[in-house]
């Protein structure tokens, strides 16, 4: 079996190298390996003595993933991870090739998987995933998957790869729907992972999830969850896991950000059973760092820029609910790859008091938008690089942090140009 990959891997690791030189990551050396080698991702994957637990929700996966991540290293596992955004099939098999020898060895214990939902079904049904997680239901991307309903009809569909352990959100509408069905069926073990009622009533906006109208007036069991978010303040949260409190120091401030980290404990004991130590869980999350975009700070000369993802209203709407106090240096950059702008109308901009630049091919839909939402704003500049460089040319900010709010792409040009160009790290 090993043998007849050779040519294939040989031909994808001289593409990847390429389109490294070329500046950041690829999924096209994937894309290519694949054609030559339909089951290249199950003929290596296989291989992991731990399995695979993928990661999934419209937001979060990233987070969570780097956070199981760096648990099971912290546990002392070898861990195969594909980079973040790098969730398709292509983007999985272009990480494997970074990896395997040429006759498809792969030095790893445990495959820990970011999964786009779009494509779940297909990676799963190769990956054969022991455990997964998914964070939530959220209205996401309405051009390409359409309304929150599809979307978990995607995950139930996911759900019937998996071999052993489905870890759900208690506090999201169309999960719960999903693990009553599954504890009916008996085929999996479902855990839950939740917020207290009280965390979720101080939050201006909750938790952002979709609302499940088939069944909102169905008849809930009672759940009980493994690990719930029962206090936060910034970066710090308070985590009840099987009843034992944690305060645990993150990466990254938010709601969203603790309500991952109880969602990625619970996925750590499930993938690790009897050598899981809540202890190791807990260093790990308070030792690692956070993915790039995603809450990350860069010190640039005298002064921090802080990058935060706005790729859909909910991971916008939570971020600007996490900030700390009002910013006094604000970007917003958008671009045509955002092709339903239109969900900017529900987003709350009120803890924008202020925004200097509005940036992206969309500037002007950005400015009007923040119009009429009565935030206002100093400048248009179609180019982020040149907003980018405009602030930080101009007078250092009282807070000495500039912040930027940044669609996907917008995000990874602004890495590329601050000289952050690897973006495949979280592989090795």
């Amino acid at each position: 079996m090993r043998f007849k990959l050779v040519l294939p891997i040989l031909l994808g690791k001289l593409l990847r190298v390429v389109t490294r030189l070329r500046g950041g990551g690829s999924a096209f050396p994937g894309w290519f390996v694949m054609k030559l080698a339909p089951n290249f991702i199950d003929d290596v994957i296989g291989q992991l003595s731990h399995g695979v637990v993928v990661v999934l929700g419209s937001n979060g996966k990233s987070t969570t993933t780097n956070m199981v991540t760096g648990i099971a290293r912290a546990h002392g596992l070898k861990v195969f991870t594909n980079p973040s955004g790098a969730n398709m099939p292509q983007g999985v098999a272009s990480s494997l090739l970074g990896q395997v020898s040429l006759t498809g060895k792969l030095p790893h214990d445990i495959g820990i998987i970011e999964v786009d939902e779009a494509y779940g079904k297909v990676i799963c049904r190769a990956l054969k995933p022991r455990a997964a997680v998914i964070l939530n239901v959220q209205i996401d991307q309405i051009y390409r998957l359409f309304e929150p309903e599809r979307v978990a009809g995607m995950f139930r569909d996911i759900a019937a790869e998996v071999t052993e352990t489905i870890v759900l959100n208690r506090e999201d509408n169309f999960l719960s729907t999903l693990g009553d069905r599954l504890a009916d069926e008996g085929r999996l073990t479902v855990e839950w992972f939740g917020t207290a009622p009280a965390v979720l009533e101080s939050a201006p906006h909750g938790l952002v999830v979709a609302r499940d109208y088939a069944n909102e007036g169905a008849p809930r069991a009672l759940r009980e969850v493994t690990a719930e978010v029962v206090a936060f303040e910034g970066a710090t949260t308070e985590i009840s896991f099987r009843g034992e409190a944690h305060s645990i120091r993150l990466s990254a401030r938010g709601l969203h950000n603790a309500v991952d980290a109880a969602g990625a404990l619970t996925l750590s004991e499930a993938a690790l059973g009897a050598e899981f130590s809540l202890d190791e869980a807990v260093t790990a999350l308070q030792s690692m760092k956070t993915v790039y975009g995603r809450g990350e700070t860069i010190t640039v000369g005298d002064r921090e820029v802080e990058i935060l993802l706005m790729k859909s209203l909910a991971s916008l709407q939570m971020n600007l609910d996490a900030l700390d106090g009002t910013p006094d240096s604000v970007m917003i950059a958008f671009d045509e790859h955002s092709r339903d702008p239109s969900w900017l109308y529900a987003a709350d901009l009120s803890a924008l008091h202020r925004v200097d630049y509005v940036s992206g091919p969309k500037a002007v839909f950005i400015g009007l938008r923040l119009h009429y939402a009565g935030v206002p704003y100093d400048h248009v500049e179609t180019s982020t690089e040149k907003a980018l460089q405009a602030m930080l040319d101009g007078p250092r900010p009282a807070s000495g942090r500039h912040t930027l709010i940044l669609d996907y792409d917008q995000m990874m040009l602004a890495r590329k140009y601050l000289g952050y160009r690897d973006l495949e790290a979280g592989a090795a």
